[in-house]
């Protein structure tokens, strides 16, 4: 298991489209993929969880991967949310 925090630097948080691109990102992982925020843990591969962790903008966020590309799913989806997840 791997993790690292980071923070989402989206304007609006993480709504519906750079949650939808954080899922597609995790989806391409065998690895488990989970997303820790404010005592709460969401399943990164699913746009209904992680829309219910209300991630705000400046907000820091874990990401946790567990599995056999843990590795380069973590790295992934750190360039992912540090490069905007599409609106930044």
């Amino acid at each position: 298991m791997v993790s690292r925090k980071v923070k989402v630097i989206n304007p609006s948080g993480l709504h519906l489209s750079p949650a939808g691109r954080l899922c597609q990102e995790a989806l391409k992982y065998r690895s488990s993929v989970w997303l820790s925020f404010d005592g709460t843990k969401a399943n990164a591969k699913s746009v209904l969880s992680v829309l219910d962790a209300c991630v705000k903008c400046s907000d820091e966020i874990e990401i946790i991967c567990d599995g056999e590309d843990e590795e380069q799913a973590l790295a992934a989806l750190i360039v992912e949310i540090e490069e905007g997840l599409g609106e930044c």
